[in-house]
C-alpha cells in the first residue's frame, strides 16, 4: 500500500511541476494595420478600420486624405483581413465596388507584396495597410492588432517568406 501512496505522491508532484514549468504559449496570427510616420488622426478600431476601407470615411480630423491599400485579391494575408476586418468574402467585395463605381467611388489601391505596402504606407502621407506582423520596420506604426482565428491563418505563409530586406 506504501508503494502505490508513494508512486502516486511521486505523479501528483510531477503533475504540479508541469502545471508551473514556463511553457511558451501558441503564437495567435495576426494581422497589423500601419501606418506612416505622421499617422491619421483617428480612433483606429474594427469599425473605423472597415469604414475606410470601404471608402465611408475618406479624411482624418485635420483633414487628411486617408489612402487605403490592399493586397493582390487572391492573397492568403488579404482573403483573411477581409473575412476579418470588412466581414466581406471576395466576390462580395466585388459586387460592393461594382456599385460604387457607379457612385465615383473606385476601391482602395492594390499592391503586389506586403514590402510594396510597407514602402508605399511609409512615404505616402495618409495611407494605411495591413501586413504581418514580421513585415513591419522603423518607417511604419503598429496602429491596430487583429487576431485571426486559425482556421483563416491556415493557408498564411510563413513569416521568415516575407521579410522586408
Amino acid at each position: 500500500m506504501e508503494a502505490h501512496a508513494s508512486i502516486f505522491t511521486r505523479w501528483l508532484v510531477l503533475g504540479g511541476l508541469c502545471l508551473l514549468s514556463p511553457m511558451a504559449p501558441a503564437a495567435q496570427p495576426q494581422i497589423v494595420v500601419i501606418t506612416g510616420a505622421q499617422a491619421p488622426q483617428l480612433s483606429f478600431d474594427r469599425g473605423t478600420l472597415r469604414n475606410i476601407y470601404l471608402k465611408r470615411i475618406y479624411v482624418d480630423g485635420r483633414g487628411q486624405p486617408l489612402i487605403p491599400v490592399n493586397l493582390p485579391s487572391r492573397s492568403p494575408l488579404r482573403e483573411a483581413f477581409s473575412s476579418v476586418a470588412l466581414h466581406m468574402d471576395d466576390a462580395q467585395q466585388q459586387d460592393y465596388w461594382d456599385r460604387q463605381y457607379y457612385q465615383g467611388v473606385s476601391p482602395p489601391y492594390v499592391l503586389a507584396s506586403s514590402s510594396a505596402v510597407v514602402r508605399f504606407v511609409a512615404q505616402t502621407p495618409g495611407a494605411i495597410g495591413y501586413v504581418e506582423p514580421c513585415a513591419v520596420d522603423a518607417t511604419v506604426h503598429v496602429v491596430l492588432t487583429i487576431a485571426l482565428p486559425p482556421r483563416l491563418a491556415e493557408d498564411l505563409p510563413a513569416c521568415s517568406d516575407h521579410r522586408i530586406p
